[in-house]
């Protein structure tokens, strides 16, 4: 009996005939310069629609493309049958490269994270002012997450006809971040979808926020009428809403300009464990020069960061500091802290 260990070399290895009209394995992969360009719209149990010129094409992602998935707002090259028509289904063979990512993960302490959506220009960040209260600690993390994956946030404040939104924009006044005001009459009456249709025009902005803040009631007068989605109601007793939009939809924004809006799921939690810290500074670029004279790894909140004397001599609004350090701290705080 042959026994093989770890001295055995190549010339002891047993090798698998090459039966009859078995073709060998190749590495090489078709390159389908063919295929056809697309957007995914949304994703369901492994069926993704995708918008391709101007219909839709339910697909499913092609075997060679292993574990990596598409997500709303990927940009991916398809084959197969691009009809649209019913019970047709095309493969997608590629994901092309992604311009910015929105990620979470369910809890800070969750190492697995899940790519949102990918390719959107900005994130609209939506809180109400009051039916539930506004949750900062929620804000500041959908913040980092816009920070860190490349999207520029908008802060859309609504049922301003039930609390003043005074306090919140004193609070997000140092970032200088883009932001309307809204309320319950202005949504009925379409004065609010303009003033936000504006920030959106020729865009692709995700949309996120707590359930029960108004978000899908906002997408709904933004989009054109066929496409709106159904919404649910705040308890009364407890202030939450009831989560009604269960997976992420890209949906063309209504108008003459042209873009998108992403509806994405109400969350109460917006967990943070995949994002390095440093990159965060790079959405303060009048903090990050002072970054030079940091030592190593860095915190940017402790007694020998660089920042603190880049701000005493006068480069940038101690302000400015104050809010980089209370983002960063988001990670290491729960929301309720």
């Amino acid at each position: 009996m042959r026994h093989y260990g770890k001295h055995t070399d190549e010339d002891n290895i047993r090798s698998r005939p090459n039966r009859k009209g078995n073709r060998p394995r190749t590495h090489i992969r078709p390159k389908h310069e063919d295929a056809a360009g697309g957007m995914v719209l949304t994703v369901d149990r492994g069926r993704l629609t995708c918008l391709v010129e101007d219909r839709t094409v339910l697909a499913m992602k092609a075997r060679e493309l292993g574990r990596k998935a598409a997500v709303v707002g990927d940009r991916v090259a398809l084959v197969g049958d691009l009809s649209g028509r019913k019970d047709t289904l095309a493969r997608i063979v590629r994901i092309e490269e992604r311009s910015s990512v929105l990620r979470r993960t369910a809890d800070d302490d969750d190492p697995y994270e899940r790519v949102v959506v990918a390719n959107a220009d900005q994130l609209a960040i939506v809180t109400a002012l009051a039916d539930p209260e506004p949750r900062p600690r929620l804000i500041d993390r959908c913040l980092v997450a816009a920070y860190d994956g490349g999207l520029e946030p908008l802060l859309v404040m609504t049922k301003s006809d039930l609390a003043p939104p005074d306090k919140l924009l004193e609070l997000y006044g140092a970032l200088d971040i883009p932001y309307v005001v809204t309320s319950r009459d202005e949504l009925e009456d379409g004065g609010a979808a303009d003033r936000v249709r504006e920030h959106l025009d020729g865009r692709i902005t995700a949309f996120v926020g707590h359930s029960g803040v108004g978000k899908t009631t906002l997408v709904n007068a933004l989009v054109p009428v066929e496409r709106r989605r159904l919404t649910g109601h705040v308890n009364a007793v407890t202030g939450r809403g009831r989560h009604t939009t269960t997976s992420a939809l890209a949906l063309p924004l209504a108008g003459a300009a042209g873009g998108w809006v992403v509806d994405t799921p109400g969350v109460r939690s917006f967990g943070l464990a995949h994002v390095d810290p440093s990159r965060v500074i790079h959405a303060f670029p009048d903090l990050e020069r002072g970054t030079e004279n940091c030592p190593r790894a860095c915190s940017h909140d402790e007694p020998d960061c660089g920042l603190d004397a880049w701000v005493e001599e006068g480069h940038a609004d101690p302000a400015r500091l104050y809010s980089l350090r209370r983002l960063l701290a988001t990670r290491e705080r729960t929301e309720g802290d």
